[in-house]
Protein backbone atom coordinates (compact mmCIF):
# COMPACT_ATOMS: atom_id res chain seq x y z
CA UNK A 1 0.00 0.00 0.00
CA UNK A 2 1.33 3.38 -1.08
CA UNK A 3 1.33 6.43 1.20
CA UNK A 4 -1.56 8.81 0.58
CA UNK A 5 -0.87 12.51 0.21
CA UNK A 6 -3.09 14.46 2.59
CA UNK A 7 -4.15 18.05 2.05
CA UNK A 8 -5.74 20.28 4.70
CA UNK A 9 -9.26 19.50 3.50
CA UNK A 10 -8.68 15.73 3.84
CA UNK A 11 -7.13 16.20 7.28
CA UNK A 12 -10.19 18.17 8.43
CA UNK A 13 -12.53 15.42 7.15
CA UNK A 14 -10.42 12.74 8.86
CA UNK A 15 -10.45 14.63 12.16
CA UNK A 16 -14.21 15.17 11.94
CA UNK A 17 -14.71 11.45 11.20
CA UNK A 18 -12.62 10.44 14.22
CA UNK A 19 -14.40 12.95 16.48
CA UNK A 20 -17.88 11.73 15.50
CA UNK A 21 -17.24 7.98 15.17
CA UNK A 22 -14.37 7.35 17.59
CA UNK A 23 -12.64 5.41 14.79
CA UNK A 24 -9.22 6.53 13.59
CA UNK A 25 -8.37 6.04 9.92
CA UNK A 26 -5.90 7.58 7.51
CA UNK A 27 -7.77 6.47 4.39
CA UNK A 28 -10.12 9.10 3.03
CA UNK A 29 -10.98 9.69 -0.64
CA UNK A 30 -13.22 11.90 -2.72
CA UNK A 31 -15.40 10.09 -5.28
CA UNK A 32 -18.56 11.13 -7.13
CA UNK A 33 -19.18 14.28 -5.02
CA UNK A 34 -18.86 12.27 -1.81
CA UNK A 35 -16.33 11.24 0.79
CA UNK A 36 -15.25 7.64 1.24
CA UNK A 37 -13.59 6.43 4.43
CA UNK A 38 -11.78 3.07 4.42
CA UNK A 39 -11.64 1.44 7.85
CA UNK A 40 -10.59 -1.99 9.16
CA UNK A 41 -13.41 -4.55 9.11
CA UNK A 42 -13.75 -4.73 12.90
CA UNK A 43 -14.53 -0.97 13.11
CA UNK A 44 -17.10 -0.65 10.31
CA UNK A 45 -20.20 -0.99 12.51
CA UNK A 46 -18.75 1.42 15.09
CA UNK A 47 -17.97 3.92 12.32
CA UNK A 48 -21.50 3.70 10.86
CA UNK A 49 -23.04 4.08 14.30
CA UNK A 50 -26.26 2.71 15.73
CA UNK A 51 -28.92 2.94 13.03
CA UNK A 52 -26.49 4.92 10.84
CA UNK A 53 -26.40 7.86 13.27
CA UNK A 54 -22.71 8.66 12.71
CA UNK A 55 -23.11 8.67 8.93
CA UNK A 56 -26.20 10.90 9.16
CA UNK A 57 -24.35 13.32 11.43
CA UNK A 58 -21.39 13.42 9.01
CA UNK A 59 -23.73 14.06 6.06
CA UNK A 60 -25.50 16.91 7.86
CA UNK A 61 -22.17 18.58 8.77
CA UNK A 62 -20.30 18.09 5.48
CA UNK A 63 -23.32 18.29 3.10
CA UNK A 64 -21.70 15.44 1.13
CA UNK A 65 -22.51 11.77 0.59
CA UNK A 66 -20.55 9.57 2.99
CA UNK A 67 -19.51 5.95 2.39
CA UNK A 68 -17.62 3.70 4.75
CA UNK A 69 -15.82 0.75 3.16
CA UNK A 70 -13.63 -2.08 4.45
CA UNK A 71 -9.87 -1.91 3.82
CA UNK A 72 -9.03 -4.88 1.54
CA UNK A 73 -6.38 -7.43 2.40
CA UNK A 74 -6.48 -9.77 -0.62
CA UNK A 75 -7.65 -10.01 -4.26
CA UNK A 76 -11.28 -10.97 -3.50
CA UNK A 77 -11.62 -8.17 -1.01
CA UNK A 78 -9.99 -5.76 -3.51
CA UNK A 79 -12.88 -6.43 -5.88
CA UNK A 80 -15.40 -5.79 -3.05
CA UNK A 81 -13.52 -2.60 -2.10
CA UNK A 82 -13.73 -1.20 -5.65
CA UNK A 83 -17.37 -2.36 -5.98
CA UNK A 84 -18.28 -0.58 -2.71
CA UNK A 85 -16.65 2.63 -3.94
CA UNK A 86 -18.31 2.70 -7.38
CA UNK A 87 -21.77 1.52 -6.22
CA UNK A 88 -24.46 1.84 -7.54
CA UNK A 89 -22.45 1.44 -10.78
CA UNK A 90 -21.35 -2.14 -11.37
CA UNK A 91 -18.74 -4.06 -13.32
CA UNK A 92 -18.43 -7.63 -14.58
CA UNK A 93 -14.94 -8.51 -13.40
CA UNK A 94 -11.76 -7.09 -11.92
CA UNK A 95 -8.25 -8.29 -12.68
CA UNK A 96 -5.16 -7.29 -10.72
CA UNK A 97 -1.80 -7.52 -12.49
CA UNK A 98 1.61 -6.44 -11.28
CA UNK A 99 1.20 -2.87 -12.54
CA UNK A 100 -2.51 -2.51 -13.32
CA UNK A 101 -5.96 -2.92 -11.90
CA UNK A 102 -8.27 -3.68 -14.83
CA UNK A 103 -12.05 -3.33 -14.59
CA UNK A 104 -14.19 -5.15 -17.15
CA UNK A 105 -17.64 -3.58 -17.63
CA UNK A 106 -20.47 -3.49 -20.16
CA UNK A 107 -21.14 -0.32 -22.16
CA UNK A 108 -23.65 1.26 -19.76
CA UNK A 109 -21.59 0.50 -16.64
CA UNK A 110 -18.46 1.71 -18.38
CA UNK A 111 -20.12 5.08 -19.00
CA UNK A 112 -21.14 5.30 -15.33
CA UNK A 113 -17.62 4.39 -14.19
CA UNK A 114 -15.99 6.98 -16.44
CA UNK A 115 -18.47 9.79 -15.77
CA UNK A 116 -19.00 13.11 -17.48
CA UNK A 117 -15.69 14.64 -18.59
CA UNK A 118 -13.95 11.56 -17.11
CA UNK A 119 -14.40 12.92 -13.57
CA UNK A 120 -15.16 9.55 -11.95
CA UNK A 121 -12.38 7.85 -13.92
CA UNK A 122 -9.87 10.43 -12.69
CA UNK A 123 -11.08 10.13 -9.07
CA UNK A 124 -11.05 6.32 -9.15
CA UNK A 125 -7.61 6.30 -10.82
CA UNK A 126 -6.31 8.48 -8.01
CA UNK A 127 -7.78 6.12 -5.37
CA UNK A 128 -6.28 3.03 -7.05
CA UNK A 129 -2.91 4.76 -7.44
CA UNK A 130 -2.82 5.97 -3.82
CA UNK A 131 -4.19 2.79 -2.26
CA UNK A 132 -2.64 0.04 -4.38
CA UNK A 133 0.16 1.82 -6.29
CA UNK A 134 -1.30 0.54 -9.57
CA UNK A 135 -2.66 2.09 -12.74
CA UNK A 136 -6.40 1.80 -13.46
CA UNK A 137 -7.86 0.59 -16.76
CA UNK A 138 -11.54 0.25 -17.62
CA UNK A 139 -12.24 -2.14 -20.50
Amino acid sequence: MKLQVLDMRLIRYLNLFEKITGVRTKNCFFYNNGIIYAVPKQFVSKAIGEGGNNVRKMVSITKKKIKIVIIPDDQIKTENFIQDIVAPATFNNLEVTEKELIIFANKQSKAALIGRNKTRLIELSKIVEEFFGKELKIV
